[in-house]
Parts: C-alpha cells; structure tokens; sequence
C-alpha cells in the first residue's frame, strides 16, 4: 500500500497461519521452557570441599560427595551443600577483622576460681562429621558452636586459680576445654567434630593488675631460672665430691692393707726372733744388743772383751778389722763372758 493507503506496495508478503497454528506454536514454546527447567533444575554439581543433603519431598534421603549429580526436579527433591570438608574456624574473646584483631570483652573476661578477673582469647577448629544432624538438630550451629565453647572454657577456668591459669596451666586448661566442647558436640549430636583448640592469651585485664602479675611472672621466670643453675651447680659439684669421696676410701683401704700386711711381718718376725731367743737366750741377747748399738751408734767402734778374769783381754780389732774386714754383729763373746 502507498502512503494514503490505497496503492499496494510491491514486496514480500507474510505467509498467512492457520487459525490452530498459534496455539500450536504457544504450546511448543511452552514445552521448551519447561524441558530447559527440568535440565537445569534435575543436575546439580558439588564442589571440592563440600558435600550435598538430598531432600525428598523436604525429608532427607541421602547424600553426595564432590562432582556432577542428577536428581529429580524440585519440588520432588532438592539439595542442600554444606562446606563438610572444610576445617573451619571461630575466634573466642576477639574477632579477626581486616585491620587487625578487634577484641570482644564480653566474651574475653572471665572469672576465676579465686574470684580474679582474667582475659582468655582462643580458637576453635572444627568441620562438619555429619550432615544430618548438623542440619536439622540445631539451628544455628555458629551460634551453638561459639555458645558451647564459651561455656566449656568459662567453666574450667572458673575451677581453677589465676596465678596457675597464666602461668603453668595453660596447656592444661586447654585440654580441659576440649574434652568437655567434644561431650556437648555429642550430648547434642550437632554433627560438629571439634579438632582443636588453642588459647592465643590468658592474662590478667590490662592496667596495674596486668602490670602487677607481670612483675610476679618475671620473678617466678627468675626463680626457676635460680633453681635451674643450682641444680645445674648440683650435678656439676656433687659427681666429683663422690669421685674424690670415693677416692680417699680406696686410697684408706690401701693404707689399711698396707699397715694390716706390715704389722703382721713384724709380728712373724718378732716370733722368729722369740723363737730363736728362746733356743739360746745369751746368745740373741748379745746379738740383739750389738745389732742396736750399731743401729744407735753407727760410727763408734766396738770392742769385746772377757771380763772373767783379773786381767783384760784385748784384742787388736782395728789392725784385724784393716786386714780382714769383719761386721761387728758376726763376733762373739767368748764362752762364758760378757759384752761391753
């Protein structure tokens, strides 16, 4: 048609449809739609580190692991993924921001069993062991989770005293803690498996009660170091006073076996002198008088005569003792006389 609309306009003319073609074409269009939405609705794919609740009719019915799944399309079953191989992590007393850690008071400040005031930080660590019950026995399970931790660790360091909780039992209030957040997880059955927990800090508020129980650890560090170099001191000295302790005894039984084994030869030797003594008396009296006088005078000159007769008897030993040198233990008294 022209532009007043009488003439035709000379082209393509459109193909005129049936009057059952539109609803056919409305229906086709349809179909599409709803095959694309099963497609996408009936696959689903589960990542690395999680793990999927297959609900049926909103009951649960199973559950997947990592990869491409097909199940039917909702409202017949549905998924829910839940990051079940993830080990997760909730701060206790702080929350970690992306300027630093911000602390929260209300949940650092606990009281002790000496009714002091303390300050305890910790993480937790955990990871879904079971999707069910983590799904439908609690409802918020961070809440739970950071509800019952801090709950375990108010209650241990509630029983014990300040000057042990920042001091030497923080390892041990820590395994507390654990021990009793691993029996709520399974009171509950939360599907929460806790793998560790750590204390970052547990120390007195900050002010002169910290600067106060700061000054009582330096002096105990002080103290144990004290006791360290003694004992150190100790096993150094006492090793060598038993060596030389041990020393002297050994040394004493020598001279004990010594004088033992000496005073028994001049015993032995005492009784063969008796002995030969009693065999001839003058004759070992005389022998036993010269052998001293030589010992008392070793550089006089002895000389022996008989004294039984009226004159003295002399005998010229020096010439002898030049000619023929003689010891003076080997003479004799003549029979019957005496020594002078």
């Amino acid at each position: 048609m022209n532009g007043d609309g009488n003439n035709p306009i000379p082209g393509r003319r459109l193909p005129e449809l049936k009057p059952g073609m539109y609803k056919k074409i409305g229906l086709g269009v349809a179909a599409a739609a709803v095959l694309l939405y099963l497609g996408s609705s009936s696959f689903y794919t589960v990542q690395e580190q999680e793990r999927a609740a297959i609900l049926t009719f909103g009951k649960y019915t199973s559950e997947s692991s990592a990869g491409l799944h097909f199940k039917w399309p909702y409202p017949i079953q549905e998924v829910i993924t839940v990051p079940a191989e993830l080990t997760q992590r909730i701060h206790i007393g702080y929350r970690q921001e992306a300027d630093g850690a911000v602390a929260v008071e209300d949940e650092a400040m606990m009281i002790t069993g000496d009714e002091n005031i303390v300050s305890a930080d910790a993480v937790v660590q955990w990871k879904i062991s079971n999707i069910r019950n983590y799904l439908y026995n609690i409802d918020d399970p961070d809440k739970f989770l950071r509800n019952s931790a801090s709950s375990s660790i108010r209650a241990v360091i509630g029983s014990e005293k300040l000057d042990y909780a920042i001091t030497d039992g923080k390892t041990v209030i820590q395994d507390k803690v654990r021990v009793l957040l691993v029996e709520l997880q399974k009171k509950y059955n939360t599907g929460i498996q806790i793998i560790d927990i750590k204390f970052q800090d547990i120390e007195p508020p900050s002010g002169q009660v910290e600067e106060a129980f700061r000054e009582v650890t330096n002096a105990r560090e002080e103290k144990n170091t004290k006791i360290n170099n003694a004992k150190k001191y100790e096993n150094d000295i006492i090793p060598k006073a038993r060596g030389e302790a041990q020393a002297l005894i050994e040394r004493a039984e020598g001279e004990k076996k010594s004088r033992i084994l000496n005073a028994q030869g001049d015993v032995a030797q005492f009784n063969a002198i008796f002995a030969e003594y009693s065999n001839n008396k003058s004759v070992t009296e005389s022998r036993l008088i010269l052998e001293t006088l030589e010992t008392i005078l070793p550089s006089a000159k002895i000389f022996i005569t008989n004294s039984n007769s009226d004159t003295v008897n002399y005998l010229p030993l020096n010439e002898l003792m030049r000619s023929t040198p003689a010891s003076p233990a080997a003479s004799a008294a003549p029979q019957g006389g005496d020594a002078e």
